[in-house]
């Protein structure tokens, strides 16, 4: 089995069209998709028509239940523009998607957690605002039950691999369109990937074990940071520009 996982796409269709042309490169033709995927003041029109036409699996992440569960006046200022721009057909393609899915019986698709999709998981932030690798004793738990061999999230658009101690594997492909944002919860924080690369990640079972290749792909990031700035959110801007939010 091999096939590649994309993930927190937020509206950024020529990050994504890159990703996708970089799959292509490489003879994959499995893809999943676990979530985030049209929230941000980019263009989550053209995102959404991409993915529709995509011949791929997909799970909602939190930024995609914001776009369904609550009036646009409760939204934030991500949700509420690509909310906006989608119609009711696009909407409704969306409400299809479940919060978690089983991929070829052997991995385990969430956005965050298997039972939130707001927890980040192979991450932690600390009261002091930085952000870790989450201790071993506290990935664990989230994992128990789960019986497939490799578990994907995503979420805190931070690639990472972690082996649990009985041998599954959880990965995070990293973020498509996003490579840095500001958060509140559960402190203060801010998340930053350091370069203004589309991120994913291939998977590919060999022998019995799997294995996880990170790829990083250049695309014309000025022109998405640009359409940021316009739309009024310089500190995403900078992030697609630099990596960084300052």
């Amino acid at each position: 089995m091999r096939f590649a996982a994309i993930a927190d796409v937020h509206g950024n269709y020529l990050a994504l069209e890159a990703v996708l042309a970089d799959i292509r490169a490489l003879d994959i033709t499995a893809i999943v998709n676990i979530g985030d995927m049209v929230s941000g003041p980019l263009d989550a029109r053209r995102t959404i028509e991409i993915l529709m036409n995509l011949d791929a699996v997909h799970v909602l992440g939190n930024h995609d239940r914001y776009l369904l569960d609550r009036p646009s006046e409760k939204m934030g200022s991500w949700d509420r523009p690509a909310f906006e721009a989608l119609d009711a057909a696009q909407l409704d393609w969306l409400r299809a998607q479940p919060m978690t899915r089983i991929f070829r019986d052997q991995v385990f698709l969430c956005h965050a957690t298997p039972e939130s999709d707001e927890v980040y998981w192979l991450d932690i932030v600390h009261p002091d605002g930085t952000v870790a690798l989450s201790p071993l004793d506290r990935i664990e738990p989230f994992a128990q039950g789960l019986t497939q061999s490799l578990i994907l999230c995503a979420h805190t658009h931070l690639a990472r691999a972690v082996r649990l101690r009985d041998g599954r594997l959880i990965v995070n492909p990293g973020s498509v369109g996003s490579p840095g944002f500001r958060d509140k919860h559960p402190y203060p924080h801010v998340v930053e990937a350091g370069t203004p690369h589309a991120r994913y990640a291939i998977l590919e079972l060999v022998d019995g074990a799997w294995q996880v290749t990170f790829r990083h792909v250049a695309y014309d990031h000025e022109t998405m940071a640009a359409l940021a700035r316009r739309n009024g959110q310089p500190e995403l801007a900078n992030a697609l520009a630099t990596g960084w939010i300052k």
